[in-house]
Parts: structure tokens; C-alpha cells; sequence
């Protein structure tokens, strides 16, 4: 990590490294100053076609298939594949891009990528500076880390975003409340970048479209394509031979150079070419958690520079969430990682060292959780093991680097390698899909133009950027079949209906794909993700002509990655092992006795309308979409009435996922027993009842004088 490399300089230079920052603000003013003079207006100097409209994957397919040759085929669609794609397609080179997976979906959309001044210039709708915390515990380490975070400032450069600077241990608690306080000295803030990476990449790719590049994701290369040199006589590349993964149908595609950005299957690809070549990639797996925003600041993160076991440990608000992690361990390389509980279990206790005692961190908190393959890479002709680092290797110059500099430095070299002609790099300040138009009061035009709502409008400046009012048209026409997506798709979160539709504009072909990736429902609440689900399908299905199997088919898929790859599994997995029934007879009582004041008739079970009757009662409104979602939550044969038993439960897992997984529903003693103990969060009908039970009973019954007589 830069912050690292910065503290082992610190300790090179010694008691000079103080010295040198006197007079640092003005050095990085300049040093900005003189990044945005480079920039000089990208888009300017390029003589590339820019598409209004996205061609359909169809079109993209044909594109394919029936050009000659390309002059750069770009095998794998994450940060550093549409990197390498947008670098070629603006410098004139006929440019393709395939994908077997969707944009994203390794490592960029699982790993919290911190992107810096740059990307705050091309894309800043998705970027913003973030402002870390570095907590301090002994007086010895404040100049210490001071000192080193200072030189990190002057190595970044025109790229440091903001200068860092000191907190009194009061101020610190002020920034941060959640802090432990006991012995805390102070703290120390710098700056960093935070962004949407899945929709940073996605930006990227489709920039890339834009252009002119034959883009398709759901594209997989099955073998390469070689043909001789006829000077030298040896075999070279010369394209791939590929399959469309959602129809199964098989082309060539023909290009003078292949890229191969595929990160963790960097060897699968490379043995296609050579099956004796030896391996670079050597995964590590990182583990990420979501827990509720009251961990964390909306405005500040929290850096943990030594956990238990050495490494860094990051705690930053994130979609009005707190993201915490991460993990690193060996793995096997695999398309699906699945987080394990040992590590979801380790990140609590590491945020539980640096949090306040009265902040209870409890398991039942985490909300999603995923694991993602770093493809870690060494030289192959360097016998020094330590060699090993997180980015990529361009063998052919051997340097290392970030994303963009990377597909430059690439490019230069392809270009090289096999005599392409092309317009030198255009890549630097080139303004990223939705950047154009953008403003930070976007989102008031949209709320004033199409009457949305503030936070869903917000929600759409942020990531689309000036395309937002392209997804709020969606919503506006007069068409009956648009009318309902201004719908949210779950009330908590501001993702509306209209979403989907111009996902599938985007290359969604997936129910996955909209979850995980064009929103980011999944990787905030797996459970408002499950709920959303069949609307999604619905909508896609509609968009897409699926057949009512294909709908099924892709409800139980997308259902199945959350279950495996966004810790469904894992959560429950931990509830029906540890649970031990630990509920006195009165507590057992006190639940029933709860169910029964909403069930007045003695039904045996409720309705939306018996929750709404008492809410009204102690004058409480709630959103009725939003009370239907709530009961939603535990009415597990979907009926529309939630039995005593089912208030009794909670519904980890939709009910396909319980037969497939063939676990039973938690029994009321088990569940409450481990609500008791926080292995998991309350449901919301039980916590809105207790609620309401309580006002009730602090009401009490209103006598005949205080109430007029009965008047």
C-alpha cells in the first residue's frame, strides 16, 4: 500500500523527513496546476466517432464475426481489459473486447479500488475524495505517522486530492464517536479516493463503445487462433476462436494482436498459447463485509494500519452503509468465491478493537458479505519470490502500474511489438461514460423536471451522471408499459424500476447482472436484493422475451449467487449451528403475547391490514408497499398472512433456497434466542411490533374523565 511505501521512506530519511514538508501545500498546488495544463482537453485531439447510442450486443456479435481482422482483440472486460480497450479504440486502432462473465464481475466489482485524481477528472460522478482516519494510541506514533503521511502526500503529488492534517483526541471523537476512547491521543486524516467501481468499469467498457470498439460481454475464448510467421517461420496469434455463452453459437475472431487482461485466468489464457508456460498468478482471496452505517461516519472512514494478523483493515461509509475489510489468504482460482465465516468473524473482531464498548458488533449486523480474487503476479524469469506484487505485468517492458497507465504502457508496447499504426495515447483526462453534463446539483433538475424523489434523484445523478436523464425519460413517457418505473424496487433503497430497462441498454443480460453490477443491491443488503428479485425478472423478462422457464431459470440463478457468493449461506450456516434455545418461559410468553395484540380476532394470524389498524391507532404512518415488503419478510408459504408461527421465524433464505439448501426454517425459541444474542438482526415486522406494543402499553387505557365522558 502507498501509505506503507510512504512510512518506510519516512524512516529512510530520518528526522529530514519533517523538514521537507514545510512549504508542501504550495508544492502540490502547483504540482495540480500543472497536471490540468497536461491535460489540454483529451477529447479535443481525437478524430474518433462518438456513437449517440449504444449498438445492441446483437450488433456487437455480427461486429465480431464479420470483421476482417481487428487490429487488437482485448480478452477479459474488468478495469484493466476496458482500460486497455478505450486506450486502443482512441488511438485509432480497430478495437474488440470479449468477456465470458459480465463487465466487472471479478475482482474491480469486489475490491474497494481507490482510484485517484484522475479518475476524479474523467468520471466525477462516481469519485469523491474520502477523508480516513487514522486513530492514535501513543503519543510516539503521532509525529511518527504524521511525518510519513505527510511524505505520502508529497510522493502523490499532483494525484494527492486533498492535504492531510491533525485531530486533538476530542476533535477525533467529534469526527468520529464511535471511536474507542480509552487512551486515544489523537488522529491523523488524509485523503484518499472512493468510487463505484462496478460502475466505474462499466463506464469505462461502454466509453469504449462509444468510441467504435466491438464489445460483448457473455463472450468466452474456447482456443486461440494461430497461424506462421513467414519470415520466421514459428507460430504466432492471430485471434480467437469464441463462444457467445447465453446462445452457445461459435465464431473466429481474427485480430493481429491479443491482449489478455483476464486477472485471476491470466494462466488459463497464457497455457492456450503455451501449456509449458509457466505460471504468474498466485490468487489471494479478499474478504469484504457490509454492515449498517451506524458503524461509521457518513463522512469520514476509519484505517486500521496493524490488525492481528498485520495488515491493513479499512472502515468506510459506503452507499449510506459502512464497508468493512479485508481478509488475505491463499486461494484457488474460481469465477464464484465464496466468503468463508472464519473471515467475516475476523473483520468483526478487528472493528471491535477500534469501536467504542457501546457499540455492540454483533453478527446478525452483516448485511451482505463477498470474497474477491486478487491476482497477485510475479516476473517468470525472477527467482526472487518477493518479486510478487498486486498489479500486472507487461512482460515485454516489465514495469508495473496502475489501470490506465497500465493499458497505455500496454498499448505501447502491442503497438511495438507488432508495428500497428496509431495515434499516440489519448487516454489521459478523456471524460468516462455519464462524466459529460454532470454537476453536483444535477440532481435537482431531475427532481424539478420529473418530480422524482430527492434521494432517488440523487441516487441517479450518482451514477449515471449526465446520462441520469436518460433513466428518468424512462419513467416519463406517456406509454402504458413505462408508467410504473418510477417505482423504487424495494423501499429502503433508491434503485427505481427504470433501472432494469436501461440496464439491458447496457448490456445486462442477467438478473445477476442488475443486482450485483448496474445497481448495487446485492452487495448492500442480501436480502432487499432477494425481494427485488422477481420484479426484476419481470421486467427483464419482458425487455428480453424470456419464456416463463427462462424467468425461472434465472430467479433460482440469481437466488443461488446470493445464497453462495454474498454470504446468504454463510449466515445461515452460523445461525443453525451455534443457535442454543436460551429464552425463559416469560420470554416466550411476552412473543405471544405481542402476536396476539395485532391478531385482535384471534385469527391465528395477521394481515398488512391488522399491522395498519394498530399503527394508525398510535398514530404512526407507514408506506403500505413498504408494510407489505416487512410482512413479506416472514411469510414463508406466501399467503399473505404471517401465522404465529411464521412471526415465530425468520426467513433467511426465500423459500426455493430452503429446499435447495435442505435446511428447515428456524423455530421461534432458536430464532429469538438468536436475536437475543445478536447472531442476527431482528426482523423488521418484530421490531415494529415491539414498537407499537410498547406505546401501547404506555398509553394505557384512557379513563371516562379524561376523555370527556366518552364523548
Amino acid at each position: 500500500m502507498a501509505f506503507r511505501k510512504a512510512l518506510k521512506h519516512t524512516a529512510m530519511v530520518g528526522g529530514g523527513a519533517v523538514a521537507t514538508v514545510f512549504g508542501l501545500s504550495q508544492l502540490i498546488e502547483y504540482r495540480k496546476t500543472q497536471a490540468r495544463l497536461a491535460h489540454v482537453a483529451a477529447e479535443a485531439e481525437l478524430r474518433v466517432p462518438f456513437a449517440d447510442e449504444f449498438p445492441s450486443r446483437q450488433a456487437q456479435l455480427a461486429a465480431l464475426q464479420n470483421t476482417e481482422e481487428f487490429d487488437v482483440l482485448v480478452v477479459g472486460g474488468g478495469a484493466t481489459g476496458a482500460g486497455c480497450a478505450l486506450d486502443a479504440v482512441t488511438r485509432n486502432l480497430k478495437t474488440a473486447l470479449v468477456e465470458r462473465s459480465d463487465f466487472s464481475s471479478g475482482t474491480s466489482s469486489r475490491k474497494a479500488l481507490r482510484e485517484r485524481a484522475n479518475l476524479l477528472e474523467i468520471a466525477p460522478h462516481l469519485s469523491a475524495p474520502l477523508p480516513i482516519m487514522l486513530p492514535v494510541y501513543k503519543w510516539w506514533q503521532l509525529p511518527y505517522y504524521w511525518a510519513g503521511i505527510k511524505m505520502y502526500d508529497l510522493v502523490a503529488g499532483a494525484q494527492c486530492l486533498k492535504s492531510s492534517y491533525v485531530l486533538s483526541k476530542a476533535k477525533a471523537l467529534e469526527h468520529f464517536p464511535m471511536l474507542k476512547k480509552d487512551k486515544l491521543v489523537g488522529a491523523i486524516v488524509y485523503y484518499d479516493g472512493q468510487h463505484n467501481d462496478a460502475r466505474m468499469n462499466l463506464a469505462i467498457a461502454l466509453s469504449s463503445v462509444r468510441y467504435g470498439a466491438a464489445v460483448a460481454n457473455y463472450t468466452e475464448v474456447m482456443h486461440l487462433l494461430k497461424t506462421k510467421d513467414p519470415q520466421s517461420g514459428q507460430e504466432k496469434v492471430c485471434g480467437a476462436r469464441c463462444r457467445d455463452v447465453i446462445t452457445g453459437h461459435e465464431f473466429d475472431v481474427k485480430a493481429k494482436c491479443v491482449i489478455n487482461a483476464t486477472g485471476p485466468f491470466t494462466d488459463s489464457l497464457r497455457k492456450m498459447d503455451n501449456q509449458e508456460t509457466k505460471n504468474i498468478c498466485q490468487p489471494s482471496a479478499g474478504v469484504h463485509i457490509v454492515i449498517p452505517g451506524y458503524y461509521s461516519p457518513d463522512n469520514m472512514g476509519l484505517l486500521d494500519p496493524a490488525t492481528s494478523d498485520g495488515r491493513n483493515h479499512l472502515l468506510p461509509a459506503w452507499e449510506k452503509m459502512t464497508i468493512a475489510g479485508t481478509t488475505d489468504s491463499p486461494t484457488s482460482v474460481t469465477a464464484h468465491p465464496i466468503p468463508g465465516e472464519d473471515d467475516i468473524n475476523f473483520i468483526l473482531r478487528e472493528i471491535r478493537n477500534y469501536l467504542s464498548p457501546d457499540v455492540e458488533v454483533r453478527r446478525g449486523d452483516v448485511l451482505a458479505a463477498w470474497s474477491g480474487i486478487r491476482p497477485l503476479v510475479t516476473d517468470p524469469d525472477s527467482k526472487d519470490t518477493q518479486s510478487i506484487c498486486r498489479n500486472h505485468i507487461v512482460s515485454i517492458s516489465g514495469k508495473w502500474t496502475t489501470y490506465r497507465s497500465m493499458a497505455e504502457e500496454t498499448l505501447d508496447a502491442a503497438i511495438k511489438a507488432h508495428g500497428l499504426s496509431a495515434a499516440p495515447c489519448k487516454s489521459v483526462g478523456l471524460t468516462l461514460e455519464g462524466g459529460k453534463g454532470w454537476t453536483p446539483t444535477l440532481y435537482i433538475r431531475l427532481v424539478q423536471d420529473y418530480g422524482l424523489e430527492n434521494e432517488v434523484a440523487k441516487h441517479l445523478a450518482a451514477t449515471y451522471g449526465g446520462k441520469a436523464f436518460d433513466v428518468a425519460k424512462i419513467g416519463s413517457g406517456h406509454r402504458p408499459e413505462v408508467a410504473y418505473c418510477r417505482k423504487r424496487l424495494v423501499s429502503e433503497f433508491p434503485y427505481i424500476e427504470a433501472e432494469v430497462l436501461y440496464a439491458v441498454r447496457e448490456y445486462a443480460c442477467t438478473a445477476t447482472d442488475v443486482i450485483a453490477r448496474r445497481t448495487r443491491l446485492g452487495f448492500l443488503n442480501v436480502q432487499a436484493a432477494d425481494e427485488a428479485l422477481p420484479r426484476i425478472v419481470q421486467i427483464m423478462g419482458k425487455e428480453l422475451d424470456w419464456s416463463e422457464e427462462k424467468k425461472t431459470e434465472e430467479l433460482e440463478t440469481a437466488r443461488k449467487f446470493l445464497y453462495l457468493e454474498m454470504g446468504y449461506r454463510s449466515r445461515a450456516e452460523q445461525l443453525t449451528k451455534t443457535t442454543e434455545i436460551n429464552l425463559d418461559t416469560q420470554e416466550v410468553a411476552r412473543y405471544k403475547k405481542r402476536f396476539h395484540k395485532f391478531d385482535k380476532e384471534s385469527k391465528g394470524f395477521i394481515t398488512t391490514v391488522d399491522v395498519q389498524q394498530v399503527l394508525e391507532s398510535i398514530n404512526v404512518q407507514i408506506d403500505e408497499n413498504a408494510l407489505h415488503e416487512i410482512l413479506n419478510e416472514v411469510d414463508l408459504n406466501k399467503n399473505g398472512q404471517v401465522e404465529i408461527d411464521e412471526f415465530m421465524q425468520i426467513r433467511l433464505l426465500s423459500p426455493l433456497l430452503w429446499r435447495r439448501a435442505n435446511l428447515f426454517p428456524l423455530f421461534s425459541l432458536q430464532l429469538m434466542s438468536a436475536v437475543k444474542k445478536g447472531q442476527v438482526s431482528d426482523s423488521r415486522l418484530a421490531m415494529l411490533m415491539k414498537t407499537a406494543e410498547e406505546t401501547l402499553d404506555k398509553r394505557g387505557p384512557v379513563t371516562v374523565d379524561r376523555s370527556g365522558g366518552g364523548f
